[in-house]
């Protein structure tokens, strides 16, 4: 019989709350992880959601993909930023894969897969696509079957904004013509790989997380959205359930996340603790907030800088590399390593001890390309976020310095693998990101051995 395989992403599912807080009130995920095979799905470094998911659709690390966040730097400038697209990404996919055996996909939402390349089969880009306007699917003229079915597409939504009832609007709207898409392509081709990403779970995680955490310091007991993100998470279940039973078996199901979230405890001014310790110099300091980019930066006497996000990027002003470069490469070890250790040795802001882990890219992986970061930063293991503004009154922030946002990026996601002959072994068990690439090609018949060194899961 001719394998078929249904991989459906929910972006930042955490293994706490599918499979654990929430799971009794969610009866399509708790009988496919009953039935099946489940545990939490360890991430990549950085646990991001650019690059994670090409890691969990090449097998492949960040370092050989080149791709260390949703920014990179415009090759030859210190702070201007490009979004990386389909054309950064070397690496055969699942799907390339699967093609070359003859085999049929339809991906949607796998970032970063705008522009849509050609696959033998269908594609809708992902959240970083510009707009409506632009060529989003493959083939083009599945746009027009798209906008007949559901009217505009729905990317993403700014979640980072004070009116919680338009954002959770957005979301559910979303979520809602996705899965309409998802399950009309489903019913109507036949495909041997079926992969569906959902980014609403992660806006919502980051726009709901202090209303229904109790832990949470922005916590406040009877909000009116205290259960907003448990509803969502229904919705989530039952649209999986629709879903699956659309195409009434017939199928082998993969759930996957590509790291999990937890709550934020504040936000560090990374370039403002920089300038307190004489590594970054500014010409002319801002009497209000600015972004890193905008600011008056001393090249010609700044020694390293931070970039701000769910971790910090650190760069050194790096002779030869960097268009002002100071840092000779002679003494780049040294002042990376003294770098390293002030980095660890930050504390909270009532003086308690963190645990910053601090890495260089070389510690995490085997090929390094693209633009890496000198050193790759989780304040506080991931609790606080990095905020590469400066102007601020002090260096501890209680939210984001770029807009609302209550949740931070976490190590582990989840995967759940159900078989529709019901022959998986029942188990719990801890895998890796860099399992779920042969674990596809597996279930799709194909050697995973000829592609990949990871081992798959135990089938």
């Amino acid at each position: 019989m001719e394998e078929k395989l249904i991989v459906i992403g929910l972006d930042s599912a955490p293994p706490s709350l599918l499979l654990g807080r929430f799971l009794d009130q969610l009866p399509t995920i708790k009988q496919l992880s009953k039935e099946g095979m489940s545990g939490s799905l360890s991430s990549c470094h950085p646990p991001i959601t650019v690059p994670a998911w090409m890691v969990m659709m090449t097998g492949q690390d960040p370092g050989k993909l080149g791709i260390y966040g949703f920014r990179k730097r415009k090759p030859g400038t210190y702070n201007e930023v490009l979004l990386p697209s389909s054309h950064d990404v070397k690496e055969p996919k699942v799907w390339d894969i699967a093609a070359e055996k003859g085999l049929r996909s339809c991906v949607i939402g796998i970032p970063p897969t705008y522009p849509p390349k050609p696959i033998n089969g269908c594609l809708i880009t992902d959240f970083m696509t510009p707009g409506v306007d632009r060529e989003y699917t493959y083939p083009p003229q599945l746009k027009q079957e798209i906008q007949k079915l559901i009217g505009e597409y729905i990317f993403d939504v700014t979640f980072r904004k004070e009116n919680r009832d338009e954002v959770l609007q957005g979301i559910i709207e979303m979520t809602e013509k996705r899965f309409k898409v998802a399950k009309h392509l489903l019913q109507s081709n036949k495909f041997n790989l079926f992969i569906l990403m959902e980014i609403g779970l992660d806006r919502m995680h980051h726009a709901f997380w202090k209303y229904f955490d109790k832990e949470h310091h922005l916590y406040q007991p009877g909000n009116k959205y205290e259960n907003t993100l448990l509803e969502y998470y229904k919705l989530l279940d039952e649209k999986i359930g629709e879903l699956l039973a659309a195409v009434k078996g017939g199928y082998n199901v993969l759930i996957v996340s590509d790291h999990g979230a937890k709550r934020m405890k504040g936000a560090f001014c990374v370039n403002q603790w920089m300038m307190e310790e004489g590594y970054l110099k500014l010409r002319k300091e801002p009497k209000v907030v600015t972004p890193i980019e905008k600011a008056d930066v001393d090249w010609s006497r700044t020694r390293a800088w931070g970039w701000g996000g769910y971790y910090a990027r650190i760069y050194i002003n790096l002779e030869g590399r960097e268009p002002n470069g100071v840092v000779k490469r002679s003494e780049y070890e040294s002042f990376r390593e003294e770098l390293a250790e002030s980095l660890k040795n930050i504390r909270g802001p009532n003086g308690e001890r963190w645990e910053t882990k601090v890495y260089k890219p070389e510690e995490l992986y085997e090929e390094i390309n693209g633009d890496p970061p000198d050193l790759i930063v989780y304040f506080d293991d991931l609790y606080w976020r990095s905020a590469g503004t400066i102007g601020h009154y002090g260096n501890y922030l209680p939210e984001n310095d770029t807009g609302p946002d209550d949740a931070v990026h976490d190590y582990d996601g989840v995967f759940i693998l159900w078989n529709n002959e019901g022959n998986i072994e029942r188990k719990n068990l801890n895998a890796s990101i860099y399992q779920i690439t042969p674990t596809i090609l597996q279930l799709l018949r194909i050697n995973p051995e000829k592609h990949h060194k990871n081992p798959p899961l135990p089938l």
